[in-house]
């Protein structure tokens, strides 16, 4: 087993288990070790393995788990992978699923929708004493009209299966919370970050990105990104995005033109054949002709477990909202996307495409084509250095969000809060007082403020603002007519858009309640959004140019700002635009990514770290080697984030 899989196999024995694990890290080898021994050991009778498209079937198919060492072989009956079943009738796969509960087979494979469907048709009590594994679990929402969602709610109330769930994407930025608190506190969690599976790679150990930017139409300058000799993954834009010629086959067809002479389709996987001026034929898969019959024969060619380890099975797939998350194909060396992608979890997920190990593959990138934003150089630059912290941090499984705010009724007695770590940070009008706490909290005043009155309002108020914030700010209406549509009146948003949000997010609370936590989201929102505007001097440009970019990192609204950290490493020209290339993203530079967010956020004073910084020295020369940051070891831990801190306080100067 990988490290993430012995951790993950170490709490077999719990019931609800959550993975937390970069894309590519083997989530699905170790669902297999963990469902073995619960049919085998724990008595339960089958297992179901639920996954969010067909394509991601294909991870779960046999595996001879004993010629490594295991006590057991991974085995699906055909019949019962429902991923390779032909067709799309949800009706027929349901009425498997019925079969399977019935029969003394093991082991069933299906998709999302699938399984929906099957609890809605046999009800929660056909699925007792069973475990339900979900892949790619951020697809599920606490919301009630998240059918998966709900459907593992009343399973957890009924506590009568048990639940593995698996996700790359730990950060809930792009949707409504995963689970409820409530049923989130019952899950045991495994965390793995990325440079720890970097560590544990054979072969792979670097990831390279590239911001890469062009003034007219990506199709003529693809090519300066686009290396034909890399195993590639290339996602072209949405046909609604600004990238887009709006002829989404034309440009499969210029993207082909470009890499060589086409020489026909191959009958038996209908990959495109390209003779290439180098005199090699190049295999291409497209995946973005709508054709059934086309689409279905690459598909089934894509995930052929047969030539899983065929190195010259393919060589580059076109692709439009496909091979993504959980897309399996180990020889992918670059993840190629053209058009901005506002939502972090699927640039991870991308990323994920080509991070996974294989033999002769040292490195890995992952390109992104955008339009070149209408916005001076310094600020592109500026906003390109935050993604990559904000990918680096999400690679880290940490929560990309917003910073802390806590929010106060005004006093009129009171004046500003102002922390002493961090000088004259304090301001006060007839309206609110707005202080910094040493510990890094904001806190304000505001007049007139409605104040949480249960325990679980103000938990949600502390804790879950920035879930909130990133739901209203994602949220399909709020981009859609807060930035489309110059009369709407800004009270629709904030009141009528985010009120509904916290109501569906938090239906339990009590009317005032839900009230006091939109209040106070809003504040949130205000305060984030005023900094920023501050920090980059007003409008970036002018109405209705393109600043999607730059004003898509700021719906990070992360503290990832806040960290000292410089991720590119140059600029070069490109065609009438340009291009940033970050570091590359090994162990070690994630490693100072991960020491400089515990020590931005720590609440050690000076002396603290100092004293733990001394006991991390002592630590090294015992082990040889520092405390890592990412330790199950609490105490390891903490020196390693007492060293952290201390070299952050020695940089500021506050030692003599």
């Amino acid at each position: 087993m990988r490290p993430m899989q012995e951790r993950a196999f170490e709490k077999r024995g719990e019931q609800y288990l959550l993975i937390k694990s970069p894309p590519a890290s083997g989530k699905s080898r170790a669902l297999m070790f963990v469902a073995l021994d619960k049919l085998t050991n724990q008595g339960l009778k089958q297992a179901i393995i639920v996954v969010p498209e067909k394509s991601i079937g294909s991870s779960f198919h046999d595996e001879p788990l004993s010629k490594h060492g295991f006590w057991a072989d991974w085995h699906v009956e055909p019949k019962w992978n429902l991923c390779d079943a032909p067709g799309n009738d949800n009706g027929g796969k349901v009425g498997s699923v019925g079969a399977f509960l019935g029969s003394n087979d093991k082991v069933l494979v299906c998709t999302h929708a699938t399984f929906r469907f099957a609890v809605d048709k046999f009800g929660i009590e056909a699925f007792d004493d069973r475990l339900i594994a979900v892949d790619e679990f951020h697809h599920v929402s606490a919301n009630p009209e998240n059918k998966l969602g709900l459907h593992l709610g009343d399973f957890i109330a009924r506590d009568r299966v048990h639940i593995v769930a698996m996700t790359g994407s730990y950060f809930r930025g792009d949707a409504e919370a995963v689970l409820s608190p409530q049923d989130e506190g019952k899950f045991e969690s495994v965390t793995y970050t990325y440079y720890e599976q970097l560590n544990g790679y054979e072969h792979l150990k670097q990831l390279d990105i590239g911001y890469f930017f062009y003034s007219d139409s990506y199709a003529d300058d693809i090519l300066k990104v686009l290396n034909p000799t890399e195993k590639t993954i290339i996602h072209i834009p949405n046909v609604n995005s600004r990238e887009s010629t709006k002829d989404k086959i034309k440009e499969v067809e210029h993207i082909i033109e470009t890499l060589g002479s086409w020489q026909g389709t191959d009958p038996a996987t209908g990959f495109q054949l390209v003779a290439a001026p180098d005199g090699r034929v190049l295999r291409i898969a497209d995946l973005v002709d709508d054709d059934p019959v086309k689409r279905d024969r690459v598909s089934a060619a894509l995930k052929d477990y047969r030539q899983k380890n065929n190195r010259d099975h393919v060589d580059i797939i076109i692709a439009l909202g496909m091979a993504k998350e959980g897309f399996d194909w180990i020889w992918c060396e670059h993840a190629l996307t053209v058009g901005y992608r506002s939502s972090l979890t699927e640039i991870v997920q991308i990323i994920g495409r080509a991070t996974r190990d294989a033999p002769g593959k040292t490195r890995a990138r992952f390109s992104n084509l955008i339009a070149e934003p209408a916005a001076a150089d310094d600020i592109v630059t500026e906003a390109v250095n935050d993604t990559l912290k904000a990918i680096a941090a999400s690679l880290l499984m940490e929560q990309v969000l917003v910073p802390r705010f806590e929010f106060r009724p005004k006093n009129p007695q009171s004046g500003p809060v102002i922390g002493v770590e961090y000088g004259e940070r304090g301001y006060e009008t007839d309206k609110c007082n707005v202080g910094v706490h040493p510990n890094g909290t904001i806190q304000i005043e505001i007049k007139g403020l409605v104040m949480p009155k249960s325990e679980e309002a103000i938990r949600v108020c502390q804790e879950d603002l920035n879930e909130v914030i990133a739901a209203f700010v994602q949220d399909k209406t709020t981009i859609e007519r807060g930035i489309f549509d110059p009369e709407l009146v800004p009270e629709e948003l904030t009141q009528q858009r985010m009120g509904k949000i916290i109501k569906d997010k938090f239906p339990h609370l009590a009317e005032e309640d839900q009230e006091a936590v939109r209040q106070h989201a809003v504040a949130a929102l205000n305060f984030t959004q005023k900094a920023k505007e501050v920090a980059s001097g007003g409008s970036l440009s002018e109405e209705g140019a393109n600043t999607a970019f730059v004003d898509g990192v700021r719906k990070f609204a992360m503290d990832v700002r806040e960290l000292d950290i410089d991720l590119i490493d140059r600029i070069n020209p490109f065609g009438e635009a340009y291009s940033i290339l970050a570091k590359t993203m090994s162990e070690d530079s994630l490693k100072q990514v991960a020491a400089a967010i515990a020590a931005k956020r720590t609440a050690l004073t000076p002396a603290e770290a100092k004293e733990l910084a001394v006991r991390a020295v002592r630590f090294k020369k015992e082990r040889g080697r520092l405390p890592s940051i990412s330790s199950a070891d609490a105490w390891e831990k903490r020196m390693a984030e007492g060293a952290a801190a201390f070299v952050r306080f020695k940089d500021e100067g506050r030692y003599e």
